[in-house]
């Protein structure tokens, strides 16, 4: 499934485009195989990649990414990956004291709200540094997820202002990509995610939505994505009918 992704997109490791936001939404279905699909396709490219992995742990995304082809192990090791683990650091947080600002200070402060520790700490992994380092490509920014931010008492606004400043940032000025999933809440009334879904669905310069089928599952069949992109003309729109499973097709959940 992943190779007829990179095919409808027209993308590959060796050729990478560079100043793009994509936003990646799901729907009645798990779209982290979308997380873990960017996440090798952008080591295997040779890019700088900071990931804010608010959801699962390192061990469970460097598990899938093994059966993709790359090792987040190495990867960090060598400097391509910086790896701020949420669950880990929010323990942190709480019981063990912080000499300086943590990338989630905003979860010990009375009115959540100020995510400048976290786009200082994005800023500081991707940074260019002229010596000393190894040549990468272009640096790129994955988030999973920014939902979790609004479940922790992050308002909307301020979580689209922390995109804003790291695309001006990343995509802008060093440019980079950024990736990042967020929950469609569907029938559910949720304002403050539907504000954020809305925001940077105007910003995006391609949106991959997966959701689950009408009519229910079937054996080959899961759901389908759809993926939507900024061209001359307006928008393109494509579906594929895919096979979807929380990791990806013949990867199992670690």
């Amino acid at each position: 499934m992943f190779s007829e992704l990179s095919n409808l997109l027209n993308t590959s490791p060796d050729k990478v485009e560079q100043g793009k936001l994509t936003l990646l939404c799901d729907v009645k279905t798990d779209g982290s195989f979308l997380v873990h699909h960017f996440l090798s396709f952008y080591l295997k490219a040779h890019c700088k990649v900071c990931f804010v992995a608010l959801t699962q742990s390192f061990s469970h995304y460097n598990i899938v990414g093994q059966k993709l082809g790359v090792s987040l192990t190495i990867a960090r090791e060598r400097g391509q990956l910086v790896f701020l683990e949420g669950l880990k650091s929010a323990m942190d947080i709480f019981f063990r004291p912080q000499e300086e600002p943590h990338p989630l200070q905003f979860l010990r402060e009375a009115s959540a709200g100020n995510l400048q520790p976290l786009y200082e700490f994005v800023q500081d992994a991707l940074k260019p540094v002229a010596n000393g380092e190894a040549a990468w490509r272009c640096p790129v920014l994955l988030v999973d997820d920014l939902s979790v931010l609004l479940s922790l008492g992050v308002g909307a606004v301020a979580v689209l202002d922390f995109i804003h400043y790291c695309r001006a940032t990343v995509c802008w000025e060093w440019k980079g990509n950024i990736v990042a999933l967020v929950h469609d809440s569907g029938d559910t009334e949720d304002e403050e995610n539907d504000i954020l879904l809305n925001g940077l669905s105007h910003q995006s310069h391609l949106i991959l939505r997966a959701e689950g089928l009408a009519t229910g599952f079937c054996k080959d069949v899961h759901g389908q994505w759809t993926a939507s992109t900024t061209v001359t003309q307006g928008w393109w729109n494509g579906a594929v009918m895919v096979c979807l499973c929380s990791c990806g097709p013949g990867i199992e959940n670690p």
